[in-house]
């Protein structure tokens, strides 16, 4: 069913002009009053199965919108929404910010640490080939270490090590009482085996969180990891510093990889949400997120979701990052979200941008794990 939708207001009174292309009766005229809280009286009418209710979205970013939803069981191609005076957009979740809060607090933290017992946390990078994308990571990684004053250590292996020569490197590092954190660069060549290689580091120095028993613990009720992998755990404090609720609510994530999408469905459970996991092989996976009120999109498709994917207020956490052919850009191209922005802004009560958003959370988390790590082998409280 088509619809369109005109609407006028004044200081104390607004009305909304519903009309149907499928009928030919006259169009419905529905007044309705709001308050400087925004609160509406809600109206219903009924044709066959269809059955829209109007109401306004305040949620916790405040950002107010009047909107139809949808009672039928099948949700509709699109939907209709409008402003109340302009045309309403999400609040932009700026990851950059969050970022340098947590480093800033980090590095209190380890400065405190080493003026009572003398302790700098030391966190090591294992990196295995000569990937430009690989090499930019692990000197970021060592730039944002020193900023917040821990040591950084690094094995730089070349093409084609062994998977021995690895392991050996990890172990000196598991039994190195200065390194407290030890982060292996994914993804690794092919003929190492991804698997034996994180098996190996020691759990108490897994910051990555990708250890099997940190996993097993992560899926677990009643169970603590020692380590959240840093993405998802980045997307979750996300989520709380901007003042989202997350118990009971209606939580989709997109994709099921073992560094993001499945510990991100895990940390949602633990926070009370009902978690939907949509991936490569799910049928009209649409259908899924326009019942979602938080969105958690970690699948490497640039704009693949689009607007009316997105349910009117939800909320939308990116971890995408896609080059897309840009021929304004001096490098040629530009980098998107799993998300369709322009879109999903007009629709969403807040958003990830991309880059800016969880980009910088990986790292702030990853300093985080390392400071914890340091604080749990030594006891510091």
């Amino acid at each position: 069913m088509a619809a369109s939708s005109s609407i006028t207001t004044s200081s104390t009174t607004s009305k909304l002009l519903f009309t149907s292309s499928s009928t030919s009766t006259a169009a419905r005229l529905l007044p309705f009053t709001t308050t400087s809280s925004f609160k509406c009286r809600a109206f219903h009418f009924h044709r066959h199965r269809f059955n829209p209710l109007l109401h306004v979205h305040v949620g916790p970013f405040k950002n107010p919108r009047i909107v139809f939803t949808h009672s039928t069981n099948r949700p509709p191609s699109s939907f209709v929404s409008a402003a109340l005076a302009t045309e309403a957009s999400a609040k932009v979740i700026d990851g950059k910010k969050v970022a340098k809060e947590i480093r800033d607090e980090v590095a209190a933290e380890v400065s405190k640490m080493k003026e009572a017992i003398g302790v700098v946390p030391g966190l090591a990078v294992i990196l295995v080939g000569d990937r430009k994308d690989s090499a930019t990571y692990v000197r970021n990684k060592k730039k944002a270490c020193e900023d917040v004053g821990i040591k950084s250590f690094d094995a730089r292996l070349p093409e084609d090590s062994t998977e021995e020569e690895v392991i050996k490197h990890i172990s000196g590092f598991n039994n190195d009482p200065a390194v407290h954190g030890i982060l292996v660069q994914l993804p690794l060549p092919s003929h190492i085996n991804e698997q034996n290689v994180l098996n190996a580091v020691c759990i108490e120095k897994d910051v990555d969180g990708f250890h099997p028993l940190n996993i097993g613990r992560l899926a677990m009720r009643g169970r603590e990891p020692l380590f959240v992998p840093c993405t998802p755990k980045g997307c979750i404090e996300l989520l709380h510093r901007y003042g989202v609720v997350i118990k009971g609510k209606r939580a989709v994530v997109i994709g099921r990889s073992n560094i993001v999408g499945m510990p991100a469905a895990l940390l949602l459970q633990r926070e009370d949400a009902t978690v939907s996991v949509v991936h490569s092989r799910t049928k009209n996976p649409e259908e899924f997120t326009r019942e979602a009120d938080i969105i958690i999109s970690a699948v490497g498709q640039a704009n693949m979701v689009k607007g009316s994917w997105i349910k009117p207020g939800a909320v939308i956490i990116d971890v995408g990052i896609n080059p897309v052919e840009d021929s304004k850009s001096p490098r040629g191209y530009r980098l998107v979200g799993d998300v369709c922005y322009d879109e999903a802004i007009k629709i969403a009560s807040a958003i990830t941008p991309v880059p800016g958003g969880v980009g910088p959370m990986t790292i702030a988390m990853l300093l985080s794990n390392t400071l914890t790590s340091a604080k749990r082998i030594h006891n510091f409280k």
